[in-house]
């Protein structure tokens, strides 16, 4: 069964992910687009095995369904065709991409009129079409190609103010992870005083040999070329660029929660915007802290960027959304994850406070307390979705030592204690996994209390 996650239906190649069941979803996808009357449509793809065919073959059940369909010119990332959408007059938008899943994945993604992932409403009515199509006949087309990316390049660099820029030196290493931001960072930044070392920029559809995600245990070859550079920063992207990952000036792994707490304070203090914030369920306490001093509602929801955008759609307002998982979005540009967007917000919140990266998080500690963060992600059987379930609905009142002040039921189960600290429990809705979560005041802590969500499991 063909079935969306969090964003987008993602399979094994050659196994549930081949060109009939491609096929298969592009019908459905281009019925559902027929019944709301889009015609325009663009559809984009990555470095991943083939990905260049199964978007063509894409182009071509649209083309034959009487669409308006083109191809992006080249590989690109999936914040490209999301701004294609929104800003080169599409209505609707395919990315081929697994993101950062493992090398043997790949997948579809939907983008909507708005510019960003598909709301849960357009995805049910595809997957319901998908259901009763077995086959799909279509003729082959001559591809028809739109430019993207220097016009992607221009709309961003309107967002900044690229003399800042041209201030100080400053040397940045950039890591793609062999995806399709390579070289994007660098064309964004020409004409300035920063200097951007690529590394892992050259296309391998086995990405190295582990999942394109930035994540710390992939990123050993990004701090030890920082610390070998002495660059002031090391910035990562995911396989198809929407999102990012941090190396301080001192060669050290920055979490993700603490980007959401950097770039959230730019956006208050730095930018002066004010509107309502959103974060999912597994998303930093500092968030929470950071809003309460500036005044701004926050609005927490279930994991997966298409349920911030829910909310940037539904109640208007929002400057600014985000996840643990190194995806954030700032609506004023694009209701979407951007990788490159948000390394140039990081880079110009340097540049304005004059400050080194492990500078502002010395910051970020003093002013709102320390968070530490760890999470682990379990390949378990089916059962032990079960076990979450019963812990909703016969929570403990102690952990542990710690004390339970609210259970949340958002996105699996949450358990938040005195001293803000968390553990969350929930099935991955990408890949087949237990993802447990804890932030805590201490890294002793969060040891902890993950291993009490571990015990809590079994």
């Amino acid at each position: 069964m063909i079935k969306f996650g969090t964003d987008g239906w993602r399979a094994r190649i050659a196994e549930e992910f081949n060109f009939d069941n491609v096929r298969r979803v592009a019908k459905a996808h281009a019925e559902v687009l027929k019944e709301k009357g889009v015609k325009r449509v663009i559809v984009g793809y990555d470095w991943r095995f083939r990905s260049e065919d199964f978007a063509k073959a894409v182009y071509d059940v649209f083309r034959s369904e009487g669409l308006e369909a083109k191809l992006v010119g080249s590989a690109c990332t999936t914040p490209m065709v999301s701004f294609a959408v929104k800003y080169l007059g599409y209505e609707n938008g395919v990315m081929i991409t697994a993101s950062h899943n493992p090398p043997a994945y790949n997948g579809y993604k939907i983008k909507e009129s708005f510019g960003g992932s598909a709301t849960p409403e357009f995805v049910k009515n595809v997957e319901e079409k998908v259901k009763d199509i077995e086959s799909v006949e279509i003729k082959e087309f001559e591809p028809e190609y739109q430019e993207v990316r220097k016009k992607y390049v221009e709309k961003i660099r309107e967002f900044f103010d690229m003399d800042l820029f041209k201030e100080k030196k400053t040397l940045v290493v950039h890591d793609s992870m062999h995806g399709t931001s390579s070289g994007l960072l660098d064309f964004v930044l020409r004409d300035t005083k920063v200097s951007v070392i690529n590394i892992r920029k050259d296309r391998d559809p086995l990405f190295g040999g582990h999942p394109p995600e930035p994540i710390e245990k992939y990123m050993e070859i990004t701090k030890e070329k920082v610390r070998a550079l002495g660059a002031e920063l090391g910035i990562a992207n995911d396989g198809d660029g929407d999102r990012i990952a941090l190396v301080d000036d001192k060669g050290n792994y920055v979490n993700t929660q603490l980007i959401y707490a950097m770039l959230l304070l730019h956006l208050l203090e730095n930018k002066g915007k004010r509107g309502k914030v959103v974060k999912t369920v597994s998303t930093t306490y500092l968030a929470d802290r950071i809003c309460k001093e500036f005044g701004v509602p926050l609005i927490e929801v279930g994991v997966g960027f298409k349920n911030i955008n829910e909310i940037i759609l539904k109640e208007g307002g929002v400057i600014f959304g985000g996840e643990e998982s190194g995806g954030y979005g700032i609506p004023e540009y694009l209701p979407e994850r951007d990788g490159i967007f948000s390394a140039l917000n990081i880079l110009e919140l340097l540049y304005l406070k004059d400050k080194k990266v492990s500078e502002v998080v010395a910051e970020i500690f003093e002013r709102f307390g320390e968070a530490y963060y760890k999470r682990v992600d379990l390949r378990v059987k089916e059962k032990i979705k079960g076990r979450i379930k019963e812990l909703k609905e016969n929570p403990p009142e102690r952990i542990g030592e710690f004390k339970v002040r609210e259970v949340k039921t958002i996105d699996g189960v949450k358990f938040v204690f005195e001293d803000d600290s968390w553990l969350l429990m929930r099935p991955s809705g990408t890949e087949p996994l237990i993802r447990v979560y804890a932030e805590t005041p201490t890294k002793e802590e969060v040891e902890k209390i993950i291993q009490k969500g571990l015990e809590l499991l079994k």
